[in-house]
């Protein structure tokens, strides 16, 4: 009794031989077999998994490793061809896989392998389910789950990458300090501008706190000239001058006539200067003058 029993667990079937010819499939559940004329075999149904490692050269002859992972299970509706026509399944998709993987790569190079990794997965994929769905196998899924250069290979390329974007990175650093250097000159265009205008202004209000001063002087004293007056005032600022320079550190020796006599031979020389000056610009403005028309 023991031997006519016969159990087949879920997921799984049972094929049935009598006298060693094919004679019926067994479905899950307990099964009577005819004593020493009928033997079970179980398939599987579940899915498995099979993992294999391609070598092959791109077009750009650049030897890969592409690990690829199929899954498969056995056809519920095909379970004689699987039992019956694959003496080793897992090495049928293993040629399969090699020589679909070596029928794509070498037209691809390095760069398009990558870019089409998911496009040779579903190539892979197709190619094994038209195959192996004749042997009753069913392929779920044929993935490339990596693309493994040389070790110098991906060392020559990441060194690539590193400069290109080392490049771009000089490029935007020279961006930066020449959009700086344009804010600069700009700054100092414009600080030059405010530093003209200043100056300007300044000499403007001392040739008026001078005029105000002149006419001043001359009311409060009667008879005085405005030679006087611009005596009296480079007298002032050459003692001032002498000051700051006797007061202030670290100045250069300078040497400088103190005599009381000093500062007329300053004003001296200094109105001689506005004179000839005065007489240079007035003979030129003659000459650039046209002649009265009788």
């Amino acid at each position: 009794m023991l031997k006519t029993l016969f159990i087949v667990r879920t997921y799984t079937a049972g094929v049935v031989e009598r006298f060693g010819k094919f004679n019926r499939i067994l479905r899950p559940g307990l099964h009577m077999l005819v004593p020493f004329a009928e033997r079970a075999f179980i398939v599987d149904l579940q899915v498995k998994q099979a993992q294999f490692s391609v070598e092959t050269k791109t077009h750009d002859n650049v030897f890969v490793q592409i690990p690829v992972s199929v899954q498969y299970q056995v056809l519920e509706d095909r379970i004689f061809d699987a039992f019956y026509k694959l003496s080793s399944p897992q090495k049928q998709i293993e040629s399969f896989v090699f020589n679909s993987i070596l029928g794509h790569v070498p037209k691809l190079s390095l760069d398009e392998t990558f870019e089409q990794q998911s496009g040779i997965s579903v190539a892979v994929k197709t190619e094994l389910d038209s195959i192996m769905s004749g042997f009753g196998f069913n392929i779920l899924t044929a993935l490339v789950t990596d693309i493994i250069p040389d070790v110098k290979v991906k060392t020559a390329m990441n060194d690539i990458n590193a400069a290109q974007r080392a490049q771009v990175a000089a490029q935007a650093r020279g961006e930066a300090e020449k959009i700086l250097k344009v804010k600069q000159a700009e700054a100092e265009a414009a600080s030059k501008a405010l530093q003209g205008q200043g100056i300007a202004a300044e000499r403007q209000a001392i040739i008026d706190g001078l005029r105000s001063s002149i006419e001043h002087f001359r009311e409060s004293v009667p008879g005085a000239t405005a030679e006087d007056v611009m005596a009296l005032v480079l007298l002032t600022q050459y003692f001032d001058t002498l000051k700051d320079v006797g007061t202030r550190s670290g100045t250069n020796t300078l040497f400088l006539p103190s005599n009381p006599g000093a500062a007329n031979d300053f004003l001296v020389q200094i109105l001689a200067g506005l004179r000839s000056t005065s007489a240079t610009a007035g003979a030129s403005r003659s000459v650039a003058a046209p002649p009265p028309t009788p």
